[in-house]
């Protein structure tokens, strides 16, 4: 996994509810920037500016990042990827459907798969890119 430490803005704060670990697969670094860079511009995150980690290998395993979503964002303008992207969002309910939500509105997002806890749920999307670098119509 290419897990990268990060400011103590998130680190110190791992039982928050608003805590959400993302987990995307599947995609290049440069589809994994895209999203990432979604969620740093709404959300802090223990990457800080950072993008993924680039390894030897083209295509990594998986990428990783934990976002405090604490507030919900407005909408998100829409943005294009090379390929689709797997996201695994897992966290308190109500913090990942904020995450899911502004997803939802830079990308097209098709839910995968939904896991349901006491106290978490993790959810899996498939993301696509919007079109034409627009937010997506409503109801997609």
């Amino acid at each position: 996994m290419n897990e990268t430490p990060g400011p103590a803005s998130t680190a110190a704060q791992p039982d928050s509810p608003d805590l959400v670990q993302v987990v995307l697969g599947e995609c290049s670094a440069a589809d994994a920037d895209a999203v990432f860079g979604v969620l740093r511009s709404h959300f802090p995150s223990d990457r800080g500016e950072e993008a993924p980690h680039r390894t030897e290998q083209p295509r990594p395993a998986v990428w990783t990042g934990a976002f405090l979503a604490a507030h919900s964002p407005g909408p998100v303008r829409g943005v294009l990827l090379a390929g689709p992207v797997t996201a695994d969002l897992q966290g308190a309910p109500v913090a990942v459907g904020r995450l899911r939500a502004t997803l939802a509105s830079a990308f097209v997002a098709a839910d995968t798969g939904t896991a349901s806890g006491d106290q978490e749920v993790q959810v899996q999307l498939r993301l696509t890119g919007a079109e034409h670098g627009e937010p997506p119509l409503p109801g997609r």
